[in-house]
């Protein structure tokens, strides 16, 4: 109705203000004429459907457009979530690192005390070693002056005995000595 309406509006403009000698629904009004033309193009246009063909690509183009949008929303929420789970991964990863580095820090404080700790052992064994072998080089050190002073002695006594000694005071001595001898033996 309201599309009656507004077509009857249309044509009455041109048409009432036609000018000249002919009456108002003659074919010689040229506004008549453009009416008559334009309602014979609007009945066809609507014979063959043309507007619910418009109004259906129309709504055909809308309903694309909102599956796009919907597209859209899904895949940014996809973007979203792939942004938090990196995120996430991000996170992990550098806890984990972190995780690495102390354990690298305490494994090396735990190998320097460990190397310290042997380095000091290997030096007091070592320093024993060393003590050890001054001591051993004394002690033969020792033996070797009381052995060369023995001999020393021996051979100054046996000098002086020599020197001194009577032939027969030197055979009462051999034959105490076999008699000292004799007794222990038996």
């Amino acid at each position: 109705m309201i599309r009656l309406a507004a077509l009857l509006t249309l044509l009455a403009g041109p048409a009432l203000a036609a000018v000249g000698d002919y009456p108002f629904f003659s074919l010689r009004n040229t506004d008549i004429v453009v009416a008559l033309g334009f309602i014979i193009f609007v009945g066809i246009l609507v014979y063959y459907k043309v507007p619910a063909m418009v109004t259906n690509l129309l709504d055909k183009r809308a309903d694309d457009i909102r599956a796009e949008l919907a597209e859209a929303r899904r895949l940014r929420e996809e973007a979203q979530e792939m942004r938090a789970a990196f995120e996430r991964k991000k996170v992990e990863v550098k806890e984990q690192a972190e995780r690495i580095v102390a354990k690298a820090k305490a494994d090396a404080e735990t190998a320097a005390e460990q190397a310290r700790a042997d380095l000091e052992v290997s030096i007091t064994r070592r320093l024993k070693a060393a003590e050890d072998q001054i001591a051993s080089a004394e002690a033969a050190a020792l033996r070797d002056v009381r052995n060369r002073a023995v001999q020393v002695a021996v051979a100054a006594s046996a000098e002086l005995i020599a020197a001194n000694m009577s032939k027969p005071h030197a055979n009462r001595l051999i034959e105490e000595s076999i008699k000292t001898v004799d007794a222990k033996l038996h």
